[in-house]
């Protein structure tokens, strides 16, 4: 009604304090029926926030409001839709083996949003060291098949044994001094049909031995790696604490 949002803040802590104490306003020319309906269904206790039947009997609510009724008389029939994915998926399964691998999970948008550091909660809940996991995200528009080949050739021969999974690949190995043992997972993620995310993570081990390895690793991924256009920097790599 507005076109914006009743809550919209930079940081998560600040939104959801207002969220709790219900802090919003309304534009001026927000009538006082529809002033007083919005505050009930924002009503952050959900013991007296109004409910689905109680909006439906609102004043203001039922003001040039028509009812949305199923038409009976309408002859539906579904067998056509049915048979389509019915037929799309037996066709699929005719045609691709048994074992055969599956594709990169694909990112959505709420997958984007928790990746992102800002809205990243995990520390609220756990500040325990030897929880915190180091992580490092970088894009690549090769193929995803040879984004896992070259990062299991290179982490071959450096040294490390590796293990792959469909899109997931565990390198693991001794440290330098050849004293503690390490491991870290990368997994390639489909952001798009073209574009894909590896993401590296620090499994096992010193976190000082993950970030030379890390350091080390990404240094010989640049043909791998993408670099947008007009960009500076050898290469787009996020590392992040989690």
């Amino acid at each position: 009604m507005a076109g914006y949002l009743p809550f919209d803040e930079v940081d998560l802590g600040t939104l959801y304090s207002k969220i709790e104490k219900a802090e919003f306003s309304f534009p001026s020319w927000f009538s006082l029926g529809a002033k007083s309906l919005l505050q009930r269904i924002l009503d952050p206790c959900p013991e007296s926030r109004i409910r689905v039947e109680e909006i439906r009997c609102d004043e203001w609510f039922k003001k040039n409001y028509v009812r949305t009724s199923h038409l009976e008389t309408e002859d539906v029939n579904l067998d056509d839709v049915y048979a389509v994915f019915d037929d799309t998926e037996n066709h699929k399964a005719s045609e691709q083996p048994q074992n055969e691998e599956l594709g990169p999970l694909v990112l959505n948008a709420f997958d984007l949003i928790i990746l992102s550091q800002g809205l990243n909660l995990s520390s609220l809940f756990n500040r325990r060291e030897d929880n915190v996991k180091h992580r490092t995200c970088f894009l690549s528009r090769k193929p995803a098949k040879v984004v896992l080949s070259t990062m299991e050739v290179l982490a071959q021969s450096m040294g490390y044994k590796t293990h792959i999974r469909n899109y997931k690949m565990r390198v693991e190995g001794l440290s330098a001094d050849k004293t503690t043992y390490f491991s870290v997972m990368l997994e390639i993620l489909e952001v798009a049909p073209s574009l894909f995310m590896v993401d590296i993570q620090r499994a096992a081990g010193d976190a000082a031995e993950y970030i030379k390895f890390n350091n080390n690793f990404c240094s010989k991924l640049d043909d791998v790696i993408w670099k947008p256009p007009g960009e500076k920097s050898r290469s787009r790599i996020r590392g992040s604490k989690r």
